[in-house]
């Protein structure tokens, strides 16, 4: 029940543009959509979150493969694909930035998918 209140609350000010991140910062419209769309997706295991960082002057948001050779995946604040930094099958992306996992800073986990699995 706690979850449906927060989640009714992240579509409302998703509604306007942006949402409050569990810590605080404001988590943008395109994030959250990008949440809501993976709380209606099943379980995955490991369970699904999603990561801001400072990386190459911006604010990105990342969201790790969720199993075998499927990419990882890198926003903008925008919602807007950067880059597929890892996975895939040789498990080293796309090529399109080498460097996110060496280079990323300021880790902050926004969203983690508290469902159980089993």
């Amino acid at each position: 029940m706690k979850h449906q209140g927060l989640v009714l609350l992240m579509v409302a000010l998703a509604a306007c543009g942006a949402a409050p991140g569990p810590s605080g910062p404001v988590v943008p419209a395109a994030v959250t959509a990008l949440i809501q769309d993976m709380q209606n997706q099943p379980v995955r295991n490991p369970p699904a979150f999603v990561a801001r960082y400072d990386y190459a002057g911006k604010v990105v948001y990342y969201v790790p493969p969720h199993c075998c050779d499927f990419f990882g995946d890198l926003y903008d604040s925008a919602g807007v694909l950067i880059c597929h930094p890892d996975g895939g099958i040789a498990g080293h992306g796309d090529g399109r930035c080498p460097d996110f996992l060496s280079q990323r800073q300021n880790e902050e986990i926004i969203w983690r998918d508290s469902r159980n699995a089993g």
